[in-house]
C-alpha cells in the first residue's frame, strides 16, 4: 500500500464488463499439453486467499476485470510449451487477439533496451562504470550538487539506482506534437513529462527511473548512429528470431490487423488506438508474446553456455547480476542455487503485460493485455507456476476474513488524502469500499476491527483511532494514509 496511488491507477476492478471472451487457439497440441492449458485456464489465483474464496477461471476473471483481451504463452524446458490468446485485439471490429497480435509491451522495453546496451559493452564500445558524458554527443547530463560528485553510469542507470527522476511517461495521443528525445530528457515542449535531473546521489539506492532508461536510448544512438528503432532490430530483435517484434514509434510498415487496441479502466478505447512513446528504450516496444518467449529462451541457453546469438554467456550473466537490491540491468532477479527468475512487468496506455523465466529449470511465461487492468496478469502468473510445479514462485497468504459492525464502518468512511492524492471511502451495507478515482470501488476486507486488506494491493492496512477514538487515516504499516474529512 505505500505506493497506493500508482498501483491502483493499473490495478483497479472495473464495473462493465466485454463479451467476446472466446479464446483463439492457433496450433493443435497433444492430449497432455491441452491438458495443462485447461489446468492453467481453471487455477487462476491472488496474493491472498480467504475461507470464502472458489477456484477461479480465466473466462470469469477476463469479465471481472473488464479484460477486452489477453494473449499468453508457456516456455518449458526452454521450449514453447503452448500459447494461447482469448478475447479481442479490437471490440468493436470484432477482430480476435491471435498469437500473431502485437501489444505494446510498455517497461518490458528495458529488458530488451538492456540487451541492446549490453551488445555494445560486449563490443567493447560502452563500458558500464563510466561517466555517460562520456559517450553522450547530441545532450550532457547536467550534474549539480544533488549528485554530490558522484558520476552517473550506464550500470547506474539500466539498475535504477542513478537517483534521477521521471518514474513512467504517459505517451501521445495520435495528432500529437511528439517531443525529441533531448526535449523529452530537459522538459521542454512539446514534452508531457518534466526534466531527467538528479534528485538524490548516484549508487544510493534503487528508485525506478523511465527517465534513466531514456538516456540509454541517446547513448545508444550518439554512439552508434544509427536510429534506436534501427539498432534493436539488426542487433537483438532479429537475432534472437523476434522478427514481427519492433521499436518503432508508431509502428510504421506493420500491418495494424496485427496491432492491439488498448482500452482504458472504464472499458473505453484509447483515442487513436493506442499512444506513442518516443521513450523507446523504457516503453516503445510492439512484441507478442511467442516473440518474447523467445527472448526468455536465448536468454536462458545463454546463461548455460548453449548460446550466444546477441550475448555471450559471460555477459548474459553480468546483466542478470543485480547491482543493487533485485535490480539488474534492465531486469529485476530473485533467486539464486535452484531457481533463478528474471522479470519485469509493464503498463502503457491500455496495457498491461508480464513476463518472467528462470534461467536454472528452463520455464518461462508471459501474459499480455490490450487493458489498464494489470490484475489478470498475476493472476494467470500463479496459476502457470502451480500447474507446472514452479518452485519458490506462488505462496499465497491466507487471511480469515471478518465481519465488522456498521457503525464502526460508518467511522471509517470519508475522504483520506496521500501525496495530494485523495481516496474515498464509503459504506455500502455490511461492506467499505475504497475508490481510488471517481466511479472506480474496491471492497476492503477486514481481518479484525481495525486490520484489512484490498485484493488489489498487495499487504496488511489498519486504520488508525487517536485517544479520543477518532479515525485519523489508516497506514500500509509505514505510510500515514491521512483522514481529511
Amino acid at each position: 500500500m505505500k505506493h497506493i496511488c500508482i498501483y491502483f491507477h493499473s490495478a483497479v476492478l472495473l464495473t462493465i464488463f466485454i463479451t467476446g471472451c472466446r479464446s483463439t487457439a492457433q496450433k493443435e497440441y497433444s492430449a497432455a499439453t491441452l491438458e495443462k492449458i485447461r489446468q492453467v485456464e481453471n487455477n487462476l489465483g491472488d496474493w491472498v486467499k480467504t475461507q470464502y474464496d472458489t477456484v477461479w477461471n480465466l473466462q470469469d476473471r477476463m469479465k471481472h476485470h473488464n479484460i477486452t483481451g489477453v494473449s499468453i504463452a508457456v516456455v518449458h524446458n526452454n521450449e514453447i510449451d503452448w500459447a494461447k490468446s482469448y478475447g479481442w485485439a479490437d471490440a468493436s471490429e470484432k477482430r480476435p487477439v491471435t498469437e500473431k497480435t502485437l501489444f505494446q509491451a510498455a517497461s518490458i522495453s528495458k529488458s530488451l533496451n538492456g540487451v541492446g546496451v549490453l551488445k555494445l559493452v560486449q563490443d567493447g564500445k560502452l563500458d558500464l562504470h563510466t561517466d555517460i558524458n562520456q559517450y553522450l554527443k547530441s545532450w550532457k547530463f547536467p550534474y549539480d550538487s544533488v549528485s554530490g560528485g558522484r558520476p552517473v553510469t550506464l550500470a547506474a542507470l539500466l539498475s535504477h539506482s542513478a537517483g534521477l527522476t521521471i518514474h513512467g511517461f504517459p505517451g501521445y495521443a495520435m495528432g500529437d506534437s511528439i517531443p525529441s528525445v533531448q526535449q523529452i530528457l530537459d522538459g521542454q515542449k512539446p514534452a508531457n513529462t518534466g526534466a531527467v535531473r538528479s534528485f538524490m546521489k548516484p549508487d544510493s539506492s534503487v528508485v525506478y527511473s523511465g527517465g534513466g532508461t531514456t538516456i540509454t536510448q541517446l547513448i545508444v544512438t550518439d554512439v552508434t548512429g544509427l536510429p534506436y528503432d534501427e539498432y534493436m532490430q539488426k542487433n537483438v530483435l532479429d537475432p534472437m528470431g523476434m522478427k514481427s517484434s519492433t521499436y518503432k514509434q508508431p509502428p510504421v510498415g506493420t500491418d495494424t490487423t496485427l496491432l492491439a487496441t488498448g482500452y482504458k479502466a472504464d472499458g473505453t478505447p484509447v483515442k487513436g488506438k493506442y499512444h506513442i512513446y518516443p521513450e523507446q528504450a523504457p516503453a516503445g516496444l510492439w512484441t507478442s508474446p511467442t516473440d518474447l518467449c523467445r527472448y526468455i529462451i536465448e536468454t536462458a541457453l545463454s546463461y548455460n553456455g548453449k548460446s550466444g546469438k546477441v550475448l555471450t554467456p559471460e555477459f548474459t550473466k553480468l546483466r542478470l547480476t543485480p547491482v543493487m537490491q533485485d535490480a539488474a540491468l534492465g531486469v529485476f532477479v530473485r533467486g539464486k542455487d535452484s531457481v533463478l527468475y528474471f522479470s519485469h512487468s509493464g503498463g502503457n496506455e491500455g496495457f498491461t503485460c508480464y513476463y518472467v523465466g528462470d534461467v536454472i529449470n528452463g520455464n518461462g511465461m508471459v501474459i499480455m493485455t490490450n487493458s489498464d487492468n494489470g490484475s489478470l496478469s498475476s493472476e494467470v502468473a500463479n496459476s502457470v507456476a502451480t500447474v507446472y510445479g514452479w518452485k519458490d514462485y506462488y505462496k499465497p497468504v491466507y487471511k480469515k476474513v471478518t465481519d465488522v459492525d456498521e457503525a464502526i464502518l460508518d467511522r471509517y468512511a470519508g475522504t483520506y488524502e496521500i501525496n495530494n492524492s485523495k481516496l474515498t471511502v464509503k459504506r455500502e451495507g455490511k461492506k467499505l469500499l475504497i475508490s481510488p478515482y471517481p466511479g472506480i470501488w474496491l471492497n476492503i476486507y477486514f481481518t479484525s476491527d481495525t486490520d484489512f486488506f484490498v485484493r488489489e494491493s498487495q499487504g496488511e492496512m489498519k486504520f488508525q483511532v487517536d485517544g479520543k477514538n477518532r479515525v485519523t487515516g489508516f497506514t500500509d504499516g509505514s505510510t500515514l494514509i491521512r483522514k481529511i474529512e
